[in-house]
């Protein structure tokens, strides 16, 4: 019988999604018999209960820091255990925004305009709008450099920047980029192949943590995508290619833009969500693989970084 330990809660702002996946996760292989189940948070007697349990993979289910940003990683790595999802470089790689988008500029991938923004320097506004103006132009998205689900993000015009900016003043650094209107379309990646794509249409002003995982928000899932053959081949190789690029593992989850045309990638997520309202098991089952087989698919890549 194999030993499966679902990591899930943490320490990041995603902590309550976490928990909500592992919960979807561990009722679906409780259907298996073939597996012992335990469900474990990442708090100080990890590497000791780790030791104790024994598991034969763990099935990493954290978000955000400390759990998709190659810390747990390199815990898991230290103790020889085979994990689910992204290895340490790859997961650092992919969390951190600004690494990734100078990765994905190197590789001619369309992302957009972005300048990293400090705390820690003395802001003289009127010259900073000017720059930001003439470097992004307005609005422009702020958003942390290494936080996941949309969480701290906001859409700023020349009068709410720095009221927002100050929002996000524990972080010391933040990322400011173009704003790219448009539709919101995602395409997942799972073990090397490409898995599908998504289109979502929220009724808030972008899909932000709201919109993402409380149904009252009532964003709309369109599948299959209404673009061309040739714009949903287009946008699955950039996909591809940024999962291979970042050299990640498992299943990956990128977001783009689609405006004038053309994609812009935001970013590769590699611990995407696997709750009821999570973007990849429903682009699984639309494509025929079941939650079920999914996750046996996500175990049979967990392995240790050579």
């Amino acid at each position: 019988m194999k030993k499966i330990l679902l990591l899930a809660g943490g320490y990041s702002n995603e902590r309550e999604i976490s928990l909500e996946t592992a919960k979807s996760v561990y009722s679906e292989l409780l259907k298996n018999k073939k597996y012992k189940l335990k469900i474990q948070e990442p708090n100080g007697n990890l590497i000791k209960n780790l030791r104790k349990f024994k598991p034969d993979i763990v099935l990493n289910l954290l978000h955000g820091r400390y759990g998709e940003d190659g810390y747990i990683q390199a815990i898991l790595e230290s103790e020889k255990i085979k994990y689910t999802h992204s290895g340490v470089l790859s997961s650092s790689l992919a969390i951190d925004k600004e690494l990734s988008k100078k990765i994905f500029i190197k590789n001619r991938i369309l992302t957009p305009r972005f300048i990293k923004f400090s705390f820690n320097k003395k802001i003289n506004k009127k010259k900073l709008i000017i720059k930001f103006e003439r470097e992004l132009s307005f609005p422009v998205v702020i958003k942390p450099l290494n936080e996941g689900s949309s969480v701290n993000v906001y859409i700023c015009n020349k009068k709410n920047l720095f009221k927002n900016l100050s929002k996000l003043k524990e972080y010391g650094e933040v990322l400011i980029e173009k704003y790219i209107a448009g539709r919101e379309i995602q395409v997942a990646v799972l073990s090397g192949n490409i898995l599908g794509a998504i289109e979502l249409k929220p009724k808030r002003k972008f899909y932000d943590y709201e919109a993402k995982y409380n149904p009252k928000a009532k964003t709309k899932h369109i599948i299959p995508v209404n673009i061309t053959s040739k714009q949903l081949n287009h946008v699955s190789k950039v996909a591809l290619q940024a999962h291979k690029l970042l050299k990640c593992r498992g299943v990956t989850r990128s977001d783009f833009r689609f405006f004038n045309n053309k994609f812009y990638l935001l970013e590769t997520n590699t611990q995407p969500g696997m709750t009821s309202l999570s973007l990849v098991p429903e682009i699984a089952k639309f494509n025929g693989i079941s939650f079920k087989k999914l996750i046996e698919i996500i175990l049979q890549d967990a392995s240790i970084s050579k």
